[in-house]
């Protein structure tokens, strides 16, 4: 079984490689940022992705989305130090299939690469109660969770509007919509402004800021 892990910390992909390690059967590959992965899962066809979201550049919610369009069938674990279930949400949401904490217990690891081998979903234990009890749910699109106020600055974002703009048009300050963009992209798993745009074009496409 060959797995690709995408991280760009060196120690993090140590540490899987000796989680890993008592595996004979599985070959290891590591990228450390989008192109690499990008390279790397055409040249190898890994049978698993291990991905962080956290990465240099390109988010790993973009990388995601990218590495399904070129290879759809591809099988991806998003691997990160974020246990929020809006995040594993989002991830499922857009294709991985599976969602492991950093700070799990080693063995999950090799349970989640296993499982999602085998065409299974992943999540742990922890992370599906969660999930159960949050509202946010598996399937679910995150914008879904946001208040009207943070819907209706996302739309006008969306429409190529900067935060003095949609200051002015909501009659609030810049202040409150900079502190409702910095919720929004906790919320949304976005890494920077740029990306929250993403997220808003991307949801005013399919209707859902309509």
């Amino acid at each position: 079984m060959r797995i690709l892990i995408v991280d760009d910390h060196p120690m993090v992909i140590e540490g899987c490689r000796g989680m890993l390690s008592g595996q004979p059967d599985i070959e290891i590959f590591e990228a450390h940022n989008a192109d690499e992965a990008l390279e790397t899962q055409v040249s190898k066809a890994p049978d698993v992705v291990v991905l962080d979201l956290n990465l240099p550049g390109v988010s790993g919610f973009e990388l995601l989305r990218r590495m399904l369009k070129r290879i759809p069938s591809s099988k991806i674990i998003i691997f990160t130090m974020n246990d929020d279930p809006v995040f594993a949400a989002r991830s499922i949401e857009q294709g991985a299939q599976g969602y492991l904490a950093k700070n799990e217990d080693p063995m999950a690891f090799v349970k989640a690469i296993r499982a999602v081998a085998r065409g299974e979903r992943y999540l742990s234990s922890g992370l599906a109660l969660k999930l159960a009890f949050s509202e946010q749910k598996l399937g679910a699109n995150p914008v879904d969770s946001l208040s009207g106020r943070e819907i209706e600055i996302l739309r006008n974002l969306a429409d190529g509007k900067d935060m003095m703009e949609v200051a002015h048009l909501l009659n609030v300050s810049y202040k409150t919509v900079a502190n409702n963009c910095t919720l929004m992209k906790a919320k949304l798993g976005a890494r920077s402004k740029a990306d929250l745009i993403r997220i808003a074009v991307e949801n005013r496409a399919s209707g859902r800021l309509a």
